[in-house]
């Protein structure tokens, strides 16, 4: 008997263990899946044994790519699973952290969720050197996969290398706040509302974590700009979908949002959020996916 494995894809938020993919057993070795009533779209998706850290590989342990299919009709597809990441020793990854980053604390309580969670800061190139400027602040989900290589599982974002360039060419430095995410809560964190297949949202009770709690802290701590026009919210996928939430229901607090591949099929309930937004000011949002993407992105 095979074990369990599941289909986790742009189509159930990258979920490795959902329960509504795991593969039928179909004959001594292979594993069979039927999605019904899917729309045409282009679909991305790995095959995990339950956890991420039991995703297929090379048969040399690589990293494989997204399977990619574009559904217009009826599709059969088959695949072989040459590996799995579990099978194979992990490989040293340096720590590619900046001198800017720095760990707050790895256990910052959330009194909002009842739990702790580890908190990163970028300070920009000066800031212990100018003691009297002070700095607009983007804060930022998902944080192990920001900075550093070594708690990066899929490759970092290189959000301080990017920032240290751009602070050099056009000289706007800013401070950044990375929250890690809840790891099998992560998705019910970054979700404002209760979800049938996914639990119940507790987006609201995250968001006002950074605001009764996190940016209090940081702007009694760091030399920060206060106003809303100096305080940013951005992330991707579900973390996109926090952004622009937390813009909406806190415009008083969140001048600007950079929302990229928004999970927003997930939580339907914020268009109409959206739709009753109050902005008294100019707030900024900046939204972008890829192009390999669901083609209802863009519609979405």
């Amino acid at each position: 008997k095979l074990d369990d494995i599941y289909v986790a894809g742009n189509f159930n938020g990258w979920n490795p263990a959902d329960a509504s993919t795991k593969m039928k057993q179909f004959g001594n070795s292979r594993k069979l899946l039927v999605f019904s009533n899917i729309g045409e779209s282009m679909y991305e998706f790995k095959f995990t044994r339950g956890s991420w850290d039991k995703v297929e590989t090379t048969a040399t342990g690589e990293d494989v790519a997204n399977h990619v299919v574009e559904v217009k009709g009826d599709t059969t597809v088959s695949y072989s699973v040459a590996g799995w990441h579990d099978d194979y020793p992990e490989k040293i990854k340096l720590n590619t952290a900046s001198d800017q980053v720095r760990i707050i604390d790895t256990a910052f309580f959330m009194p909002q969720l009842n739990r702790h969670r580890r908190i990163w800061i970028y300070l920009p190139a000066g800031y212990d050197v100018e003691k009297n400027k002070l700095y607009p602040v983007l804060y930022m989900h998902d944080g192990q996969n920001l900075f550093n290589e070594q708690t990066a599982p899929y490759g970092e974002w290189g959000i301080d290398e990017c920032l240290d360039t751009l602070q050099k060419k056009i000289n706007k430095p800013c401070i950044v706040v990375a929250i890690d995410h809840g790891g099998d809560k992560r998705i019910n964190e970054y979700n404002p509302y209760d979800n049938a297949e996914y639990g119940k949202g507790e987006g609201a009770a995250y968001t006002l974590f950074l605001v009764q709690t996190l940016k209090p802290f940081i702007d009694g701590h760091y030399r920060t700009l206060k106003d809303a026009g100096n305080t940013f919210i951005a992330g991707s996928s579900m973390g996109g979908l926090i952004s622009l939430y937390a813009i909406v229901k806190y415009p008083d607090v969140f001048g600007k949002a950079g929302i990229f591949s928004p999970a927003f099929w997930v939580a339907p309930q914020l268009y109409d959020d959206v739709a009753k937004a109050d902005f008294k000011t100019m707030h900024y949002l900046f939204l972008y996916a890829g192009g390999k993407e669901s083609k209802t992105m863009v519609e979405d």
